[in-house]
């Protein structure tokens, strides 16, 4: 992809007889870039971070769009409600969630924004939202205004956790935050934490700390915007108060959708959407509501009609998931070659830098389909010139890939992806290597 890359178009034979001799798949890596729209100089390894869609998905996000140009309150007002609906069931299904727990909002930080801004703060100045140290930082900055907003009603208690550590250090390390935060007077409300993190790309135990949250009486809110597509997620088995996740980064729809899962027991709780809209019902009375399309269910209903939106990406999620299970062989062979990929790939990328990835000893923090690599860098060296080496990428190499500091080093993040293979992975790491010596040789500090 870093140069030009002549990708055959497959027939339906041709997938269906896509085997190496030993019997696995070869029909993911690079002859699968025909079904993605990346400009043929580009190699995108930053998948994690704004997601693809495939070129058949984007044909049917048109549709949708010329739908609704062509004939606007016909489309808007009866139509599209109940092909949303049918999107609710697909996702609900692939998550093994009750459909009417769950409606689509734009994306995870509108979903955890959505969650914080709705809970009611006792007026004692107890409550604490609990957080960790690797939050995602728009998610930080919305606790932070949380607590800015709230005239004192509610603090932030951050939990900190420096990689790698083992499972069971993340979930002692939340039980001594909620232990810490009893001994201050204080009441640990809700705990927001990931599924998967994105600085560094880690799995976190998150079926242990929503578990460890009902014994301890505090409220799990998940992040899961590195979750559905990337990783197995079963909400009835976890059981969480409250879950988003991104469907636009690894389930390849369309920017921008996310699903936001609000179990029956806490959907009281939720009044109103980010913004308020026609669904919300006021204490002191309902409105007119110009919309003639309602759902039985409050909740639903409340979330169905958020302003004039394009939502055309959300009525894009049944037809992404069943494009998945017909061209690429369904959820399970993906999770398979994305998650073997990155695991693979980031040996390869250290092997060529000299360094390691990071990962605990029994192996669970990898357990994704993101990588981190350390850089032959000294935080010394590096800390200056981080923001140059990205910008290099893509002006000299076509390519961008995120670099972060942790624990004291240098660190970047790859994501692995169906359209990608372990040339890409050892591509990363030469260029990686290259913008290295690059600092060593001080060019960051000419510009």
């Amino acid at each position: 992809m870093g140069s030009q890359h002549i990708v055959p178009v497959l027939t339906t034979a041709d997938d269906n007889n896509a085997r190496k001799e030993d019997g696995s798949s070869t029909l993911f890596g690079q002859r699968t870039l025909q079904h993605f729209e990346f400009d043929p100089s580009y190699r995108n390894l930053n998948h994690g971070s704004f997601g693809a869609s495939t070129r058949e998905i984007r044909k049917k996000l048109r549709h949708y769009q010329d739908l609704a140009e062509a004939r606007p309150d016909q489309f808007i007002r009866y139509e599209a409600p109940d092909i949303l609906n049918e999107n609710r069931a697909a996702v609900a299904k692939l998550i093994n969630a009750p459909t009417d727990t769950v409606v689509l909002v734009q994306n995870a930080t509108t979903g955890v924004n959505t969650i914080l801004r709705n809970l009611s703060w006792n007026e004692d100045s107890k409550d604490e939202i609990l957080y960790f140290n690797t939050i995602y930082g728009a998610c930080g900055k919305g606790i932070d205004y949380i607590v800015d907003s709230s005239r004192g009603l509610v603090s932030a208690r951050e939990i900190r956790i420096l990689y790698p550590c083992e499972d069971d250090e993340v979930v002692a390390a939340f039980k001594a935050a909620v232990e810490d935060s009893l001994k201050a007077g204080k009441r640990p409300r809700i705990c927001v934490f990931d599924t998967v993190s994105s600085l560094p790309a880690v799995r976190l135990p998150y079926e242990r700390i929503t578990e460890a949250c009902k014994e301890a009486g505090v409220l799990s809110l998940i992040d899961g915007a590195q979750g559905v597509g990337m990783i197995n997620l079963d909400l009835a088995a976890v059981d969480p108060d409250f879950f988003v996740s991104n469907c636009h980064k690894w389930l390849y729809v369309p920017r921008a959708c996310a699903v936001l899962y609000v179990p029956f027991r806490h959907q009281a709780l939720i009044t109103s959407t980010l913004p308020t809209s026609h669904g919300y019902i006021a204490k002191s009375g309902e409105r007119f509501n110009p919309l003639p399309k309602a759902n039985k269910s409050a909740f639903i209903n409340n979330f169905q009609f958020i302003g004039t939106l394009d939502t055309s990406p959300y009525l894009c999620l049944k037809d992404t998931i069943a494009w998945r299970k017909e061209v690429l062989g369904g959820e399970a062979k993906i999770l398979e070659y994305i998650q073997t990929l990155a695991k693979e790939g980031g040996k390869k990328a250290a092997q060529v830098l000299g360094t390691e990835v990071l990962d605990n000893q029994s192996g669970t923090l990898s357990r994704c389909a993101l990588t981190n690599v350390a850089l032959p860098l000294s935080p010394e060296e590096g800390s200056q010139a981080l923001g140059w080496m990205e910008e290099m990428m893509m002006r000299d190499y076509h390519t961008f890939i995120p670099l972060f500091t942790h624990n004291g080093r240098l660190w970047a993040r790859l994501s692995a992806q169906v359209y990608l293979d372990i040339e890409d992975f050892e591509w990363a790491g030469h260029i990686l290597l290259k913008l290295v010596e690059r600092v060593k040789r001080g060019e960051h500090k000419k510009t």
